[in-house]
C-alpha cells in the first residue's frame, strides 16, 4: 500500500493561537467623582488583562514583530526596570526562542540583579550591559554592527518595541474602542502604542498621549512611526506633556496620594510608572474643562504593579 502524497505545507500557528490572549480586552466604566463632577464618564480599557506575561500594549506591540522573527533569537533594548524586556523574555520562554536584552547602565553588570532583570534572566534572556553613551547611540550602524558581531543571527527590535510592526499591531486597540468613547488616552514611553491607537479609531474620535518622560521628542517619534507603518499621518492624536513628574519612573507625594486614592475607591492596583501619570493627567484635564460635558474618556490600563519574584536574589 502506498502512502498518500503529502498535502500542501501548512502555515505555522499564529501567536494568538499559541498564547491565547484575552482579546478584545474588557472596557469598564468606573464612576469617579473627580470626573463625574465635570460631566465626564471615565472608562478603563483593561489591557492589563490581555495576557499575564505579555500584558496590554506589550502583546500588541510584540505580536507582529515576533511572527516576523519566525523563531530566531530576538535582541532588544531597555533600562533596568523595562517592562518591554520582561515581556520579550517571557515570550521567549513561552515560545522557545532565544532573547538578548541590551541594558542601559554598565555599572549594573557587577551588582545583584533587581527583580525586573532577575525575571528576565530567569526566563532565559542573556543580559548585555552597556554604558549610557553607547546606549544613546544604540540605533547607530556602529553600535548595531558590534551587537550583531557579538550575538550573531538575531532579529533586532527597538527599545520599547516601537517600530512600524508595533504601530500596526496597536491599531487593533483603536478598533476595539471604535464607536465606544470620544477620547482614548494612553501613557507614552516610545510612542508606538499611540501611533497605532490613533490609526485604529473611527473619524470623530481622538487619541491622547501622556508622556511619562520629558524631552519633547515624542511628537516626532509618533509622526515617524505613522509614516513608516501607514505611509503618513493617521487619525487624530495629540500629546499632553505636563505630567512627567520629573522623568521616567519618578514620582511625587502628590502623584502617590492620587494613585493611593484611586486604588482605594475602585479596588484597582495602579501601576506607578505609566498608569498613575495617565489617570492623574486625565483627572487634571477634566478639572480644567478640557473634555466637553458628556464626554466618554477611556484610559488604557497597560500594566499592573510589579509582583515580587519568588527568587529575587538571582544574579548574573
Amino acid at each position: 500500500m502506498t502512502s498518500p502524497p503529502p498535502g500542501p505545507p501548512t502555515d505555522p500557528p499564529r501567536l494568538d493561537a499559541l498564547l491565547r490572549p484575552r482579546l478584545p480586552s474588557p472596557l469598564q466604566e468606573v464612576r469617579d467623582e473627580g470626573f463625574a463632577r465635570h460631566g465626564v464618564r471615565l472608562f478603563l480599557k483593561r489591557d492589563d488583562l490581555v495576557h499575564p506575561d505579555l500584558p496590554g500594549n506589550k502583546w500588541r506591540k510584540l505580536a507582529l514583530n515576533l511572527e516576523a522573527a519566525a523563531g530566531r533569537t530576538v535582541l532588544t533594548f531597555g533600562g533596568a526596570y523595562s517592562n518591554h524586556l520582561r515581556a520579550t523574555a517571557a515570550a521567549g520562554r513561552l515560545l522557545g526562542f532565544g532573547t538578548v536584552g541590551v541594558v542601559r547602565g554598565d555599572e549594573l553588570a557587577h551588582r545583584p540583579l533587581n527583580p525586573s532583570l532577575a525575571r528576565c534572566a530567569a526566563d532565559g534572556m542573556r543580559l548585555h550591559f552597556v554604558d549610557r553613551t553607547t546606549y544613546r547611540a544604540k540605533a547607530s550602524p556602529e553600535v548595531l554592527e558590534g551587537l550583531l558581531s557579538r550575538f550573531g543571527d538575531v532579529v533586532v527590535i527597538p527599545e520599547g518595541g516601537s517600530n512600524a510592526l508595533a504601530a500596526q499591531g496597536c491599531t487593533a486597540l483603536g478598533r476595539e474602542l471604535a464607536g465606544e468613547v470620544d477620547v482614548a488616552a494612553v501613557a507614552c514611553g516610545t510612542g508606538g502604542t499611540l501611533a497605532g491607537l490613533a490609526a485604529g479609531l473611527d473619524p470623530g474620535q481622538r487619541a491622547l498621549g501622556v508622556p511619562v518622560v520629558g524631552g519633547g521628542f515624542l511628537a516626532g517619534e509618533v509622526a515617524r512611526l505613522q509614516r513608516e507603518a501607514f505611509g503618513g499621518p493617521a487619525g487624530d492624536w495629540s500629546l499632553e506633556e505636563r505630567f512627567t513628574f520629573g522623568g521616567y519612573a519618578r514620582t511625587t507625594p502628590d502623584l502617590d496620594a492620587f494613585a493611593d486614592g484611586f486604588e482605594e475607591r475602585h479596588g484597582l492596583p495602579v501601576e506607578r510608572v505609566y498608569v498613575a501619570k495617565l489617570l492623574y493627567a486625565l483627572a487634571a484635564l477634566a478639572g480644567e474643562g478640557a473634555f466637553a460635558r458628556g464626554s466618554r474618556v477611556a484610559a488604557v490600563i497597560t500594566g499592573t504593579p510589579d509582583a515580587p519574584l519568588q527568587e529575587p536574589s538571582v544574579s548574573r
